[in-house]
């Protein structure tokens, strides 16, 4: 756990002056009772920031509403478990069991909130200005493209516009099932457009975190039959 440690903050080009930051920003709630959770609220907001003055710099014809967009499309789930891939955090991840099993190790989720919390942590072991670079680091082979503003749509969003486009009736959204302890549940939810007779269904943490994965579900059903 030392070695690989040492060798993320080669990755990181940050070396803490308390090492027990970086500890505490790879230990997921299912491990100890010192995790990363509040690591994650500090660095979310330092993550935020980051990319908003990037932005303010790189796209400087962009309009406020459309940054505010861009950014969304940059520091969702998606792109920082990319980022989290890339700097090696699932080898470093410390987990209890439950999660090892069920391959917490890979869940977007796990990861791209351990960024967040890695960022915070740099923002406490040595100021905003090491965070912000580290934020510019992740993000300098991220091409920042105002195509964007448009990527920056949710699933339910593009879904609903897809159908309202072609004058089709809005998509349904039922709970088909739940996982787990009232605390940690699973929502499994079916997404039906009852005007193509198709269904599909995703599985997220929330009910609207499953409605989300739904609707994109079936947006990739749609776009492999041509319609």
């Amino acid at each position: 756990m030392a070695d690989g440690l040492t060798a993320l903050q080669d990755r990181l080009q940050h070396f803490f002056s308390d090492p027990g930051l970086l500890v505490r920003a790879v230990t997921h709630r299912s491990y100890a009772a010192d995790h990363n959770e509040r690591l994650e609220f500090l660095g979310d907001s330092v993550l935020n920031l980051a990319v908003s003055s990037l932005l303010h710099e790189r796209l400087d014809s962009l309009p406020e509403g459309d940054l505010s967009k861009v950014r969304a499309s940059l520091v969702k789930q998606e792109p920082l478990y990319q980022l989290a891939l890339r700097l090696g955090l699932p080898d470093v991840l410390r987990l209890g069991e439950g999660e090892v099993r069920t391959n917490g190790r890979q869940k977007p989720s796990i990861l791209a909130d351990a960024l967040e919390a890695v960022i915070g942590a740099v923002y406490l072991d040595a100021g905003y200005p090491a965070a912000e670079q580290l934020v510019l680091r992740l993000f300098n082979d991220v091409e920042l493209d105002p195509a964007l503003v448009s990527a920056s749509k949710d699933a339910k969003t593009e879904l609903q516009e897809w159908l309202q486009a072609r004058k089709l009736k809005l998509p349904l959204y039922r709970v088909v099932g739940t996982l787990g302890a009232a605390h940690r549940q699973t929502f499994d939810v079916e997404c039906e457009v009852v005007d193509l007779h198709l269904s599909e269904r995703g599985i997220g943490g929330s009910r609207r975190a499953g409605e989300q994965a739904a609707a994109a579900a079936m947006l990739q059903a749609l776009k492999a039959r041509g319609s």
